[in-house]
């Protein structure tokens, strides 16, 4: 399966990233390194959160209705004229949804990582999240996943098509360095120098590599 980063290397992925570009008024360049680090933490958020029955659950309902795909099917009309309140109301739904109370510490981190502002983060965010669900619907009908308990494979294959080891290795299991379950806490302390010296130096050149991407 691809992965999710495959996403922006696509012909839907540029349209993507064009669009989200001019929505936020950023360059083309720093839109798609923000997407190339957002992604794939949203993704692992998702995929945490789709650990419990619930949470799968309450996902897959969504993927089965209104977050079915149709929504990359003209990606222009999407774009056009800017994009709706009510796309972007749903995107801010969709995030507090899956990133909770610690939205706030996703969007500085990115901030501080992309060179974009916080408030354009948040916008550009908010536009993508639905995005990224439309991407997880496509995925769900073509891999024909009907159960709550397909999902984790559905949503760990997207992440691990993203290639090199070196980040599959830090996607899975060093998000949640000190074991609390909070995927974000992890990523903001590392990035931002909040962890201990351990954590830092061991970790320097696999953010490198994730975060370093264009």
């Amino acid at each position: 399966m691809a992965g999710i980063l495959d996403l922006l290397n696509s012909d839907l992925g540029k349209s993507i990233i064009s669009g989200v570009s001019n929505q936020s008024g950023q360059s083309q360049d720093k839109t798609s390194n923000l997407l190339t680090m957002a992604l794939p933490v949203l993704m692992q958020a998702m995929k945490r959160n789709a650990s419990t029955p619930q949470g799968a659950e309450g996902l897959l309902g969504a993927l089965n209705s209104k977050h079915d795909g149709s929504i990359l099917d003209n990606i222009g009309d999407l774009f056009g004229g800017g994009v709706s309140g009510e796309v972007m109301e749903d995107g801010g739904k969709i995030l507090g949804h899956v990133l909770g109370g610690n939205q706030p510490n996703v969007e500085r981190t990115l901030s501080s990582k992309s060179g974009i502002d916080a408030g354009s983060v948040s916008q550009i965010l908010k536009v993508t999240a639905p995005i990224l669900m439309g991407v997880l619907g496509k995925q769900k009908q073509q891999q024909q996943v009907n159960d709550p308990s397909g999902l984790d494979g559905l949503l760990g294959g997207m992440i691990k098509g993203n290639s090199p080891q070196q980040e599959q290795s830090f996607l899975e299991s060093i998000l949640d360095a000190d074991g609390d379950g909070s995927v974000i806490d992890d990523v903001a302390g590392m990035v931002l120098g909040g962890g201990g010296q351990k954590k830092r130096s061991g970790l320097g050149s696999i953010l490198g590599g994730l975060f370093g991407k264009k």
